[in-house]
């Protein structure tokens, strides 16, 4: 204990405080923001547990000082270099995925007045979203297993070249067709881009989220899987039991209706507001002058 004290009263006796101005204040604003934001990911990832170790050798580094144990540090400064690879090498899925969530993330759309790359309809028409829901409710009616993505702005080619190319118009009969028993393209997941079906037959990838039930099957794996990996929203009908679920953004809803699904599906539709739409059309018209 009293070299503890001594310790604490020779380092902290010449410690200078400077008077903080508004850009340091604005600064370590930021840098709370980014630690709140890491420490949240973290939170979700498996670098909470090796953070908690982490922060335990860290404080028994520190007891090493304060009792100048010097063989403890002389290990601990040459391990260090070789933790940090270690830990960049155990991480490299959890990094990865940040990373692609932080280039997903646009910046500059709060900015911009109007959206040109969305026309009147959204990313998809309202006649697409009924036929989905209509088809979703048929094959449920029955019990035909479905997985049906509906694309959003990521780009899902690597998973749509592991299926067979439709490019189809969306259609209830279609849908229902080729999640239909027996049929040669039954197995797997179509994908939907805009009004249209790209691929049908696609193999996603699964999530390993322990957090989902046991009772779930490839089906529902699969479909929380790929929107773990993008921002697309999957809708999967289950052939045990016949009850819809959405998975979106690593998040799986079950027993949805009719009406729960076009809800969901207008989500991530973005359907220009009438507002939106007139000044869309003010730029157009000005362009043509």
């Amino acid at each position: 204990m009293e070299q503890i004290l001594n310790f604490l009263d020779n380092n902290l006796s010449n410690l200078y405080i400077p008077r903080p101005g508004i850009v340091d204040i604005f600064e370590i604003v930021i840098i709370s923001v980014i630690i709140y934001h890491i420490l949240i990911w973290m939170r979700n990832t498996r670098a909470w547990s090796l953070m908690k170790g982490i922060v335990s050798i860290m404080v028994m580094f520190v007891i090493a000082v304060i009792l100048e144990m010097n063989t403890i540090i002389w290990i601990a400064q040459n391990v260090v270099y070789l933790g940090v690879i270690a830990v960049i090498v155990i991480l490299q899925p959890e990094l990865r995925k940040a990373l692609e969530t932080i280039g997903k993330q646009n910046f500059f759309s709060a900015f911009l007045p109007v959206d040109f790359s969305r026309d009147e309809e959204g990313l998809f028409s309202d006649h697409t979203i009924k036929e989905i829901t209509k088809a979703c409710v048929e094959m449920s009616k029955v019990k035909t297993g479905a997985l049906i993505v509906i694309s959003q702005n990521d780009m899902l080619t690597e998973y749509e070249h592991t299926g067979i190319e439709l490019d189809a118009v969306v259609s209830s009969q279609l849908l229902i067709n080729i999640f239909e028993h027996n049929t040669p393209l039954h197995d797997g997941a179509v994908i939907v881009r805009g009004n249209r079906i790209c691929s049908a037959t696609c193999y996603l990838p699964l999530s390993d989220n322990m957090q989902l039930s046991k009772a779930l099957g490839t089906r529902h794996r699969a479909g929380v899987g790929i929107s773990e990996a993008c921002d697309a929203m999957t809708l999967i009908v289950s052939e045990e039991t016949g009850k819809i679920s959405v998975a979106y953004k690593g998040e799986l809803t079950r027993n949805l209706k009719a009406e729960d699904i076009e809800k969901y599906l207008g989500k991530i539709q973005n359907k220009p507001t009438e507002e939106k739409k007139k000044r869309i059309l003010n730029i157009n018209r000005n362009k043509s002058k």
